[in-house]
């Protein structure tokens, strides 16, 4: 009997089998039996990979019985989003174009954890090309939130997010360019990490070139997703490190000197009205910082409405560029939502090629004087509950875009680590808040998602909300 073993989180899997409580077959059989419960209403994990999972749970028994060393993730079950190479199964990229592009191995991070003893059970679902904030496609269909049926598990990594949630993966990996990890995380009530920019490794055999747009080369990071603050804390220093077919990668310690306890909690920006659920679910979170010893002060980091702007012009002339190649392959209501200018709804100013970088250079630098005085950064996700299918493509809901992202892509656009986590729940929704610090801090986001984390607890895994 495997019980209701997927209810507990990844690095308490791997102690339990360490010690021998479980085996890694029983974890592994609990969570193929959870995707088979819940995965049918939900799609959020496109292909599972059972007996590929069941051959290397068993390797794992093999070890632990012989007494050998035992990885951090030893014989724990992970999925891998659809747009991350995973030996013998397809980057799909959601396009139906790409459903049998075999991937004949694994990208860097997917390597890492497999040395460290966790195990792929599933490929997870994503939009087109990853260029949503929501998840659905023509080749796997709607990911739908446990939480409530008619809302939005986020995007791009939203298949993570809703996997994660009801118990069918314990931990996933996803990317984030624009938010993917952290919408997911909001929307679905779990943790994730985009890392400094840097930090991770990433490479895909199908990059045939291997010259990543200049909006991936500065804004896009592959990051972390689970239920708990130690799990990304787990994953990352299993993840961490530089890699040779990533030349943007470096070697950078995880953790950095001491620096004092005081977070800065942002409440409002220019044109973005919060609903009331997300301030007190902000309030929450400072509170419980407070009450850890932190201190707190209300301050907003300079130019943050500019990120908005940089990240929309920088996102936004990469797409225009693609979509001559792009548009064959790409649905139809997909290519006229980014035919009509998707990302161009962000850009109130004329910004030239030359004052963006100016600009971000700027903002990175005074962003990084703000940091030294207010070492964390604490603000919503989204400023808003999640939204229902579909309203980020449509033309007549598109400000609820423009409003969204607001908090998400200063990350993004300055390269900083951002952990996203639950704070609590609002009319049957997920609250949550991200914790941004400097660069090379990823420390810092992690030591203040675990201290509200401690004091507010976890909300997932849940039961997916069916009617």
């Amino acid at each position: 009997m495997t019980g209701e073993i997927w209810r507990n989180n990844a690095t308490d899997l791997a102690d339990m089998i360490a010690a021998g409580d479980v085996s890694s077959l029983e974890v592994v059989d609990s969570h193929l039996d959870r995707i088979e419960e819940v995965n049918g209403w939900l799609n959020a994990v496109t292909r599972v990979l059972a007996d590929e999972a069941r051959v290397a749970a068993k390797d794992a028994d093999r070890v632990v019985a012989d007494g050998g060393e035992l990885g951090p993730l030893h014989g724990v079950p992970c999925t891998i989003k659809e747009n991350v190479d995973v030996a013998g199964t397809p980057t799909t990229q959601g396009l139906p174009v790409f459903a049998d592009l075999i991937s004949p191995t694994d990208a860097p991070l997917v390597e890492r954890l497999r040395s460290a003893g966790a195990i792929p059970i599933g490929r997870t679902n994503l939009p087109e090309l990853g260029l949503r904030i929501s998840t659905d496609n023509p080749l796997h269909g709607l990911t739908r939130n446990p939480w409530h049926p008619e809302r939005t598990a986020g995007g791009s990594s939203g298949g993570e997010g809703s996997a994660i949630a009801s118990g069918m993966s314990p931990l996933g990996l996803g990317n984030d360019i624009g938010g993917s990890v952290r919408n997911p995380a909001f929307c679905c009530g779990v943790t994730a990490i985009k890392p400094t920019h840097g930090r991770l490794p990433a490479f895909s055999v199908f990059e045939h070139d291997q010259n990543p747009a200049l909006s991936s080369q500065i804004m896009l990071t592959d990051g972390p997703m689970a239920r708990s603050v130690a799990d990304l804390r787990t994953a990352m220093e299993i993840l961490n490190g530089r890699d040779i077919r990533d030349p943007r990668s470096v070697d950078v310690p995880l953790d950095g000197p001491d620096a004092k306890r005081q977070a800065a909690v942002v409440k409002h920006i220019p044109d973005v009205d919060c609903h009331p659920s997300v301030i007190e679910g902000l309030e929450r979170a400072a509170s419980s910082l407070a009450e850890a010893g932190w201190e707190i002060v209300e301050s907003t980091p300079p130019g943050i409405d500019l990120c908005s702007e940089i990240w929309a012009h920088l996102l936004g002339a990469d797409v225009s560029l693609l979509m001559d190649a792009a548009r064959p392959i790409l649905s139809k209501e997909m290519a006229e939502a980014l035919d009509s200018g998707m990302t161009e709804q962000f850009s109130r100013e004329i910004i030239s090629h030359d004052e963006i970088h100016v600009e971000r250079s700027r903002l990175a630098r005074e962003w990084s004087l703000f940091f030294a005085e207010n070492p964390v950064v604490i603000m919503p996700t989204w400023p808003h509950p999640p939204f229902e299918h579909g309203a980020d493509i449509r033309e007549e809901s598109r400000h609820e875009l423009v409003e969204t992202l607001r908090f998400i892509t200063p990350a993004n656009v300055l390269g900083l680590p951002s952990v996203a986590l639950p704070v609590g729940v609002s009319d049957g929704l997920p609250q949550g808040v991200q914790c941004v610090a400097d660069r090379w801090r990823d420390d810092l986001t992690l030591k203040a998602a675990g201290d509200i984390e401690k004091s507010l607890g976890r909300i997932t895994p849940i039961n997916p909300i069916n009617d």
